[in-house]
């Protein structure tokens, strides 16, 4: 009977092509038979009303795929439980690590993301049927678990059951606003706590672009001194406004913010850099990309500048020639081993799958533990940062190098990933 349902609806959403969508799509759950009647559909060939209604019936199945796909992560933390015998805690770790290299994230976002998962689940099962159902989508999903994650789990679900009907009808700006005062009206403290917790974190970030350049930003300033800080950056560039004066007022505060925190900064010692560059580009020959560990890839004329202008900091530099390094150094002298110089030639960042933290700045690892092998070999050592070391022998990841210089790593539950060598 249902085979004869679903080859009715088929055969109805191909006619549909020129006179509408199916009756009724508007009102469709989400889910298999959902599914076969969109497949069915010619979105180009309706008229402009129709593909809203199977533009909103695609995103009440998107919702529900994506339901499904947190239930599915979560449930790696059943199998960690499960398969390896560990605790809720180690079991949650270890699936981050899963989820890291089974969907090639980086370790911020598979916390986030495994983080999500289990809230939906296990805190908010509420939320969770709503986008399973289709009622809201992704964004609202986030929004009420990201804004209640600072109350306890009864506050939250409270909170949540007040704005949970209201929720697919408001903008995701609407529903924090909606949000927020609930959660201060139930429960003022926390919110007070809450505050005062962000200014405790508050942190200075650097992230590369797109572009090549670099976004530099400060989060969970107090909101006065933030204030202030903009005010003192607006009156010193409007100070070099002036009629030779080019730069726009976006650019003249932008180079009074670096200036002014270069100004703050400086110090007769600075840190490791590591920078990686092919010998045609240093001599001036070629206009390949350089690599800042850790950061990613830099423009030619950027690496040579680098090069030439800082001197400050101790800075690494690994010349290759194609892809071989061919001559590694320091631009001053400092005592490291020769094994470690060796290993950081090799590998400019942590090796676990998706980790870009520099190998200047990692442990190094015995693939073969020493109390096995009782030697220290070059080729057996890799570079990991203290969070993948510790996580590498805790959850029991193996690895082995490929003839190719690539990394073939085994997790607890079987699945096998690489870490490719040189990756940008």
């Amino acid at each position: 009977m249902l085979d004869v349902m679903v080859d009715d609806t088929i055969s109805e959403a191909v006619a549909s092509q020129t006179s509408g969508v199916p009756a009724g799509l508007d009102e469709m759950e989400p889910g298999p038979f959902l599914g076969i009647v969109l497949s069915g559909i010619d979105i180009g060939r309706l008229r402009g009303t129709d593909r809203v209604t199977v533009l909103k019936a695609r995103q009440r199945m998107a919702s529900h795929y994506t339901a499904e796909t947190y239930e599915a992560m979560a449930s790696i933390v059943d199998a960690y439980q499960e398969e390896e015998h560990q605790d809720y805690e180690g079991a949650a770790d270890g699936a981050a690590y899963e989820l890291r290299a089974a969907l090639q994230l980086t370790r911020r976002a598979a916390d986030v993301e495994l983080s999500f998962a289990l809230d939906l689940r296990d805190r908010l099962p509420r939320v969770a049927g709503a986008l399973s159902s289709g009622v809201i989508d992704q964004r609202r999903a986030r929004t009420i678990v990201w804004q209640t994650t600072h109350l306890d789990d009864d506050t939250a679900r409270l909170v949540t059951d007040r704005i949970i009907d209201d929720a697919p009808h408001l903008t995701t700006g609407q529903l924090i606003a909606r949000i927020r005062k609930l959660a201060i009206t139930v429960d003022p403290d926390t919110a007070q706590r809450r505050y005062d917790q962000a200014i405790a974190d508050r942190r200075v970030v650097i992230e590369p672009t797109d572009d090549g350049t670099a976004n530099l930003c400060a989060f969970d300033l107090p909101p006065d001194r933030a204030i202030a800080a903009r005010q003192h950056i607006d009156r010193l560039a409007s100070s070099l406004r002036g009629p030779d004066e080019s730069r726009s007022m976006d650019q003249l505060r932008a180079d009074v913010y670096v200036d002014l925190l270069c100004g703050r900064t400086v110090s007769g010692k600075g840190g490791v850099v590591d920078i990686r560059v092919d010998l045609e580009t240093l001599m001036g020959l070629a206009a390949s990309p350089g690599e800042l560990a850790g950061y990613g890839p830099v423009v030619d004329d950027i690496t040579r500048h680098i090069i030439a202008d800082h001197t400050g900091a101790e800075w690494r530099y690994t010349v290759t020639h194609n892809g071989h390094p061919v001559a590694t150094g320091t631009t001053r002298r400092r005592p490291t081993t020769g094994q470690r110089r060796v290993v950081e030639a090799r590998h400019d960042t942590c090796i676990f799958p998706g980790c870009r933290i520099p190998a200047t700045e990692c442990d190094l690892d015995h693939r073969i533990e020493w109390s096995k092998s009782h030697r220290t070999d070059t080729c057996d050592l890799g570079p990991f940062c203290r969070h993948d070391h510790g996580g590498r022998h805790e959850h029991g990841w193996t690895y082995q190098y490929l003839p190719n210089g690539d990394i073939e790593w085994t997790s607890p539950l079987g699945h096998t990933y690489t870490t490719h060598n040189r990756d940008p």
